[in-house]
């Protein structure tokens, strides 16, 4: 088995420079051949990836902006090696990465893998509180790192792999912005091809920097789950409506407490005091923690206002989902 690491990278040549100098720390990696493909970026990587020239196999390729799916695509049309992984540039990886995922493979192949993320001690204390939002047991974000062999596991783009027969029988990522790794995902088991989550293939995950930018990330989520439910018939689920259903309830409950009426505030206060203690527990520091109170709302109320207008727009309108998010497709 050949390895392929594919990287799609815009704007971001300081991360991308992180993630090589972790690449050439990791046990095993030396044979292993690594695609960087430069989403039309007008502030490019080309100076960093000469640094790394000497040091590993890599191959820079510079093409037009049409979306990190289109990209990964293109990275593995160019690849030598019979499976590839998929790495989003704001990432870092452990030293014992590639060997985990080889012995993984080797016990048990399969044609598609997911890992986790988690917070580098490095991160900042916002970049933590996000990494807390998506993965707590306490917010829809943990439930993927929780996913088994007895669940369907849902890819995520920024750290998975593909064999390269899966990908030539799927076709890749399609021309969606976002939500592409999830429908890449359904192709998958539609097609019969075996997936599983590697839980300890874990990557460092630096997410967003800001908090706009990590609010119209979750808002973009949330606009793209009915698409992906339209597209592939009979995967809608319950659970996709419980940030909207959190983000009203948030507001009644509002509205009743100046009426007079305390209980159903009360009860998203105790919520509240149970995500600051379980972040308190976890990254034991008081700023981070309340942080990340601040991140799990800001991940429900984008997500949840996300997928009620995808929801409106698709399903009361009746419009085609080019034509209610333009911006989402390539």
């Amino acid at each position: 088995m050949q390895f392929s690491i594919i990287i799609p990278v815009f704007n971001r040549p300081e991360e991308l420079d992180e993630l090589l100098e972790s690449l050439v720390n990791v046990s095993g990696f030396e044979s292993t051949e690594v695609i960087i493909v430069e989403d039309g970026s007008t502030r490019t990587s080309r100076e960093v990836v000469k640094k790394y020239e000497e040091k590993i196999d890599i191959k820079y390729c510079f093409k037009s902006n049409s979306g990190p799916g289109d990209s990964r695509n293109y990275g593995m049309q160019r690849a030598s090696g019979n499976y590839f992984i998929i790495l989003d540039s704001d990432c870092l990886l452990p030293s014992g990465y590639l060997d985990i995922i080889k012995s993984e493979l080797k016990e048990a192949f399969v044609d598609a893998y997911g890992g986790p993320d988690a917070a580098h001690e490095s991160f900042s204390r916002w970049q933590k509180a996000i990494n807390y939002s998506m993965t707590s047991f306490l917010t829809t974000g943990g439930l993927r790192n929780r996913e088994t062999s007895k669940r369907k596991f849902q890819l995520r783009s920024f750290n998975m792999g593909l064999s390269k027969r899966a990908f030539h029988s799927t076709g890749g990522f399609s021309k969606q912005r976002i939500g592409e790794d999830i429908d890449l995902n359904f192709k998958l088991i539609e097609k019969g091809f075996s997936l599983k989550l590697i839980p300890e293939a874990f990557v460092y995950h630096k997410r967003r920097t800001s908090w706009l930018a990590f609010f119209r990330q979750t808002r973009s989520f949330g606009r793209a789950r009915p698409i992906l439910n339209k597209i592939h018939v009979g995967t809608a689920k319950l659970t996709y409506w419980f940030p909207t259903f959190f983000v009203v309830g948030l507001v009644v409950s509002l509205l009743l407490y100046f009426a007079g009426l305390y209980p159903f505030l009360l009860i998203y206060l105790l919520y509240t005091i149970a995500v600051f203690t379980d972040a308190m527990m976890k990254s034991k520091n008081v700023l981070v923690s309340i942080l990340s109170v601040l991140a799990v709302y800001t991940q429900f109320f984008g997500y949840g206002l996300g997928f009620a207008k995808s929801m409106f727009r698709l399903n009361v309108r009746r419009m085609d989902p080019r034509e209610a998010f333009p911006a989402m497709f390539s």
